[in-house]
């Protein structure tokens, strides 16, 4: 199997599914550079184009996406060019000619703009004390189940997760790296892909060979 984790410079899927499947090509793909050997720093549309990948699982950039800063855009406050790329850079991915693809994003205009997602993940699920809807669009892949549930606190009768202060704001303080860590997948979703997609592929790969 050959698997690329797109626009993933953190590497947190890419692991996942090497320690399950150490003789897979599992790689992950982004501008922004990393140490480990199964990285590669290109553009995702240069690497797909230079071989053929059975797997792509992308977390296409959501800054010019994501219905929570949309309000940049409507108030004039910045080009709207810039979603219009990240739409077409979405639209892309999805439309590859790979058999199996996940793409990942937060809740964003691509609902509207090229269809509603698959499923609708929250960390808390997935073993994480943690809230934050993340979108799932997948193409001849399962959707994932709970494998964990994190309770929450309650704050005046509403839940709210370690990542959320008591207000239901982000508690992570603002920094240059702020967006990268936002960015990058929870480990438990991380694992889930990989538990539960890996004998999935598996099968369809028993299945291929015997027809």
């Amino acid at each position: 199997m050959k698997i690329l984790l797109g626009c993933e410079h953190s590497g947190t899927v890419r692991d996942e599914f090497l320690k399950l499947r150490p003789d897979w090509d599992v790689y992950s793909c982004d501008l922004i550079d990393n140490d480990h050997p199964n990285h590669i720093c290109a553009d995702i549309y240069e690497v797909l184009e230079q071989d053929k990948w059975d797997v792509l699982i992308a977390h296409p950039p959501c800054q010019y996406l994501s219905v929570s800063g949309m309000h940049w855009t409507t108030r004039g406050l910045r080009d709207p060019k810039h979603t219009e790329d990240a739409v077409r850079f979405f639209r892309g991915l999805w439309q590859y000619p790979i058999d199996h693809i996940c793409l990942e994003n937060p809740i964003s205009v691509i609902s509207t703009r090229i269809c509603k997602p698959n499923q609708i993940l929250q960390p808390y699920n997935f073993g994480e004390n943690a809230s934050k809807r993340t979108c799932l669009w997948l193409k001849n892949l399962p959707m994932l189940l709970p494998t964990k549930f994190v309770s929450p606190r309650v704050v005046d009768g509403k839940l709210r997760w370690g990542n959320q202060l008591d207000s239901g704001h982000n508690n992570l303080p603002p920094s240059k790296d702020r967006w990268k860590i936002r960015s990058t997948t929870y480990p438990g979703i991380a694992k889930a892909m990989a538990t539960q997609w890996i004998p999935f592929l598996e099968n369809r790969t028993v299945q291929g060979s015997l027809i």
